[in-house]
This record gives C-alpha cells, structure tokens and sequence, in this order.
C-alpha cells in the first residue's frame, strides 16, 4: 500500500484560510459530524485530518461509495469484453427468460441499471428480497414490472447495482474485491478492503465495503485523471466521461446537488461530480478546479455538508492564497475530536450499594471505583468493551465468532441516577448511547445514525 504524494496547501494554489473556514463551519453544525477529511490538489495531499477517536489506518463502511466501486469493475469487465453495456439482463441470467416478465423488463441493459434508470419509480430493494430472499435478481425482474421505458426515468434503487456486480461477478468467476484487486486495487495502492455478501458468496455491490478514507481519494484522483494512473491507463477515457456526466436526469430530487443528474453511479453535482454514500460519506470530483475532497462523516445533513464544502473550501481552490494561516490550519488538524461522553467520572453511590450491574434489553453495564466495562448481548452473538471515563477509551474486542470490532467508549454519571455510555463503532459511521439508571436498573440505548441494516454487532466492523 503507498500513500499519495503530501504537499502544503499553498504549494498547490489551495489558500489554508478556506480549509480552516471549512472546519470551523462543520464543527460548527449541529447536524453535521464529520469524521475525516482529505482535499486534493493537482495530485497532492493538501490538508488532512480525522476527527478523533477516528483515525487514519482503518477501514470503513463507505455505504454507497461502494457503487462507485462496481462502476469501475463494470468499466474494467467491458473493456476485457467480458460484457458490454447494451447487453440485457437476460444475456447475463438467460435462467430467467421464461418467467412471466414484461417487455420493459427484458429490455433492460446494464447500462439502464448502471444509471439508476430501470424504468421503476421506487427504489425496489425490499420488493425483490420479498420476491426472492435467496436470490435478489430474479426477485428485481418478477417483483414488479417498470412503470416507464427503461432508460426513461430516474430512481434510485438498490437491485439496479446489485445486478450489475452480480452480472459482473457471474461473468469473471470472482467475487468484486477479487476482481479488482489486481485491476484497480494493487496499482492505486489499496490496501486489505472487505466487502458485505449476500447472498453468501456475492459481494453486494451497491452498498458494504469497506475501505479507508485515502483509497476513497484515490478513486476520485484516478476518475480525475480520466482513468490513467501513472503510465498505465486503467480504465477507459470514454468509460469515465460517461460515467461522470448526466446519463438521466434527476429532478425529482429533493436536494440541489442530488437533483443535476446521474451518470453511472456517480452524482452529478453542481460542481463537478461524485460518489457518496449515507451518513456522510463523499468522494467529490471537480475537474475545473483539479482537485479532490474526500470526507466521511456520521450524519444525516448531507447536502449541508455539501453547502459547506461550496461556501468555505471552493472559494480557497485557484484563488489569492495566505500561507500565514498553515500554521493555524495544522493545529486545528492535528487536534480534530469528537466531544467524549460529558459526564462525572466517579459515582454518587459506591458501587456495592448499586447492585453488581444495570441490565435491561441487550446491554449489562459492570461498574467498579475505577473503571466502567458493557456488554452488548444478541442472539448468539456478544461483545463485551471498556469504557473510558472522561476520555475516549479505544478497544477491539472480539465477538463470539470470533471477529474484532474497532470501537471507542467514553461515559460516566449524567445525574445523581444516571450512567451514560457512548460508543463509537470505527469501522462504520455509527455511534450509540446508552443509559442506565441506578435506581430502577433500566436501561436504554439510542442511534445517533441508525445503521441502514437496523445495527448487528456483526455487521459494525469490516468481514474479515
């Protein structure tokens, strides 16, 4: 794995001041929570920074990033001829062709689903795992007939990604990680990815892998560079102009930069384009100003975060440029955290006057003078971590199939009753609070964000 090249903002025309307004508006949004940050310049490293107890080295769920992923493969598996954009679904699952299925939906091609533009109206995820748990495709094709011509219209909907990459993988013989590793993977550098199933043995494709915020960055550089890394052209200049300009439109969407159009699961956006995933997760591409921001987050204000990043880092791209501000700006990076749990460190009532511990749902809370220590319970699954007092105590505890899970507690008593615990799940963009009362022995736990799969231990961490 080798890093990109690191250079200081104003070396790259990028003015400091406008990184440092960036932090300072997102820090200073109640809805945003961001959790690291990277802006490319002509290729170089610019500005970074993770908001702690995030940091740089590990993966992360990049939800639909992962679709900007697939596009590549898909890009890659045509250029080998291994399928081609105007094949139709059927070419790829002939097994399917007699099934009573509509004339929109044999039409259908892969690049109608690259572009979210099956001819359905909805996003169909639920309809064709309804119609087929054990396998998604045939339950996308007999679920439902499109209302529209494919190609006609925009909505954004899971099965359309998820039948590429099946298609995709059905084609090369490997799982999506296994295809592009030698590919894409091993030349940007990427190091150990993972990457959801489902069912077992296919990566998901439009949502599940997990990566780290710097190979994000380079699959934006790389799509900047109009496919060419180095010396080698890795996938197709025409593939990529596709792919990032507006292949359907997408007016119905309730925010401006979701509402410029799609290309091939990339977002067209009011400067340039990109990939992003939910919670905060974003690789933004503007070719006019050669440059690359990439951000995770945990939050829902997404087109905040955007607003953000066109009010305070935009203007500081090409600009007049004070380097007086470098030093200001490394500070601030360097000093980037999420406020641990406010609360006492110390109990109001000793210990074993408490009772040995706070149970309610799937949580136990164990308490000493010194130290706080939960453990989660669900199904056959549980996962027992320490919990710093005033401070974010970083662990990896193993659940019981024997698989770490990266996170950071932080708690402490809120009142006179009440035992508060935070916890951070690194490898995702989640966090949970849980409170507990001595008195009663209640206790109850809160999403911040709610992870889309409705939070399982075993999907809070990268497969191994």
């Amino acid at each position: 794995m080798h890093q990109l090249p690191r250079d200081t903002p104003a070396s790259q025309g990028v003015d400091p001041a406008a990184v440092l307004g960036f932090l300072d508006a997102v820090d200073a949004d109640p809805a945003v929570e961001l959790h690291g940050l990277m802006v490319l310049r002509h290729g170089h490293v610019v500005a970074e920074g993770w908001w702690a107890p995030h940091t740089p080295e590990r993966t992360r769920l990049l939800y639909s990033i992962s679709k900007s992923f697939t596009s590549t493969a898909l890009a890659l598996a045509v250029d080998e001829g291994l399928l081609g954009l105007d094949d139709t679904v059927l070419d790829h699952f002939p097994e399917y062709a007699d099934e009573d299925l509509s004339a929109y939906t044999r039409s259908t091609t892969l690049r109608h689903l690259a572009s979210m533009a099956s001819g359905h109206g909805r996003e169909m995820w639920p309809e064709a795992v309804a119609a087929d748990p054990s396998e998604p495709v045939r339950g996308f094709l007999v679920s439902a007939a499109p209302e529209h011509a494919p190609g006609s219209v925009f909505a954004y909907s899971q099965p359309c990604t998820y039948t590429v990459a099946a298609a995709i993988q059905r084609r090369t013989g490997q799982r999506l990680s296994e295809y592009l590793r030698a590919r894409l993977f091993d030349p940007l550098g990427i190091g150990e990815v993972g990457w959801r199933c489902f069912p077992p043995g296919r990566e998901q494709g439009f949502s599940g892998l997990f990566a780290r915020l710097e190979d994000v960055a380079k699959l934006g550089q790389l799509y900047l560079q109009r496919g060419r890394w180095g010396d080698d052209q890795l996938i197709p200049v025409a593939y990529v102009d596709e792919a990032t300009s507006a292949q359907v439109p997408s007016p119905d969407m309730d925010q401006p930069d979701w509402s410029q159009g799609y290309g091939y699961c990339f977002w067209i956006a009011r400067h340039g384009y990109r990939g992003d995933g939910a919670f905060g997760q974003f690789c933004i591409v503007l070719p006019e100003h050669d440059a690359v921001i990439a951000i995770t987050g945990g939050t829902e204000a997404m087109q905040e975060v955007v607003d953000h990043v066109w009010s305070q880092l935009l203007p500081g791209l090409g600009g007049s440029v004070d380097a007086s501000a470098q030093d200001a700006l490394d500070d601030r990076l360097r000093t980037l955290g999420l406020p641990p749990c406010a609360a006492d460190p110390s109990p109001v009532v000793r210990a074993d006057e408490a009772g040995p511990g706070l149970a309610a749902g799937t949580f136990t809370v164990s308490r000493g003078d010194d130290r706080i220590e939960v453990t989660a319970t669900e199904g056959d699954n549980i996962l027992t971590f320490p919990v710093g007092l005033g401070s974010w105590l970083t662990s990896e505890p193993v659940d019981a199939y024997g698989d770490p899970v990266p996170l950071a507690a932080s708690g402490g008593w809120i009142d006179g009753d009440t035992l508060r615990v935070e916890v951070v799940f690194l490898e995702t963009p989640h966090r949970i609070d849980v409170e507990c009362s001595l008195s009663s022995g209640a206790s109850h736990a809160t999403w911040r964000t709610a992870p889309l799969d409705g939070g399982r231990i075993k999907t809070l961490h990268r497969p191994r």
